[in-house]
Order: C-alpha cells, then structure tokens, then sequence
C-alpha cells in the first residue's frame, strides 16, 4: 500500500489480467470520521486485510463500473457491516452479490462532503463512475482513461496495447470510444468532470499520474470534446 497523500492510499493489484500486464489498483480513502472507502476492491488477501485494519473500518465498498467487480465478493464476505455500491446495471449482472446501493450522477451523504461524483452517461456497457477525492485534488478513473508512459514487457501486452491506441501517457483506449453509443451524454460528463478541480489522475490500469491530470485528460478525449 503506496500513500498518495494525506488520506488517500493506492494497493497495486494482480500483474497480469485477462493474461495482460496491465495491472489494476485499488483506491482507499480514509474519511474524516475515520471509516475507509474502497474504490475498485483488488483480490482479497488477509494480509492486506491485516495491513487495512489499523487505519479504520472498512464501510464502503465500490465497484465503479460493469467491468470492475470481480473480487467485490470476498471483500463484502469479509466485511459484513460494509455498504457495497455498484454501478448501474451490476446487480443483474452480479446476483451473488447483495448491492446495498446504486452509483448515482452525485455522492451520497455518506461521503458528499469528502468525494464527488459523475456517472458517465452514453456508455451503457461500461457505465462507469468517476471520483473526486477533494482534499488531495485527485481524480478517479477505472477505464475511461490508462496511463502508459512506457509499454510494460510482454509481447501480447505490447501488442494489445498499441492496438488500442494506448501508450505514451494517459490515454483512452479504442475499445472505449468504440462503447460510447450517445457521444452528447459523454461529452457532457466529461466537460462536467473536467470542471473539477484536480491535477492528480489515478487509472485504475497503467501508472497513477502525479501532475498535470486535467490538461492530460482533456487532451486525451479532445476528439470527442470537439464540437
């Protein structure tokens, strides 16, 4: 577990997924009442488990698009008092699971004060919700954008890679663009979320980026934002 800032912890996940270095991450914010906030559950392992317990309660647990809930189970088995939130459309795609809640278009109550939030409208396959940690600056992303500013090793990786457009820096992948189907709704969140005020950009694949995130963003879906 890898601090980012006050609050604001990153668990790096498995290497490889689907057979792909890629990784994934996890996201864990300690809230000011001291609860923790996970965003994106990795695999559960008692020792992360463990390393969690001192820094306070696990009460949110979130899966923030279609895609990412695939080790949500054994985390809520292990944290019974939790409140497990699931983007649109996970609790018939993910009936062993007991989602407490929905993702919205704006944060509970449970958490308003400390994060933001957008559902991303006009990708119904991905329905994916981005967070702003307000305290440290940093945005959220699970798939909606990927930073590689060097392509990790593996062929198939590198290959898979370039052939979604990415590398070289924070970068929506063609698999992506291809699942927006109402370009007008995604454009919308997208001018939304960038109004945020962030500068840190944490993927869920590929390396979180330290500075200069909104600008990167932005450019990252230009085609799009362009009228």
């Amino acid at each position: 577990m890898r601090a980012l800032d006050d609050g604001i912890h990153v668990v790096e996940g498995p290497e490889k997924v689907a057979g792909l270095r890629i990784g994934t991450r996890m996201t864990v914010v300690r809230l000011d009442d001291g609860r923790l906030w996970l965003h994106s559950p990795i695999p559960f392992e008692a020792g992360l488990g463990a390393t969690l317990e001192p820094m306070g309660p696990v009460a949110f647990l979130v899966a923030p698009n279609k895609v990412h809930h695939l080790w949500l189970g054994p985390w809520a088995e292990a944290h019974p008092n939790a409140t497990v939130f699931g983007a649109t459309g996970l609790r018939d795609k993910r009936r062993d699971i007991v989602f407490h809640r929905e993702l919205d278009d704006g944060p509970p109550t449970d958490w308003a004060a400390e994060i933001d939030q957008c559902a991303i409208g006009g990708a119904p396959y991905v329905n994916e919700v981005a967070f702003l940690h307000r305290a440290s600056r940093t945005l959220l992303l699970t798939d909606f954008a990927m930073n590689f500013p060097e392509l990790p090793s593996g062929l198939a990786t590198q290959l898979w890679l370039r052939a979604m457009g990415l590398g070289g820096g924070l970068r929506v992948s063609r698999l992506v663009r291809a699942l927006v189907r109402d370009r007008n709704a995604t454009r919308a969140s997208l001018e939304r979320i960038l109004a945020w005020d962030f500068d840190r950009v944490v993927p869920t694949h590929g390396e979180v980026l330290e500075t200069g995130g909104a600008a990167a963003l932005r450019e990252a879906w230009q085609p799009l934002l362009r009228r």
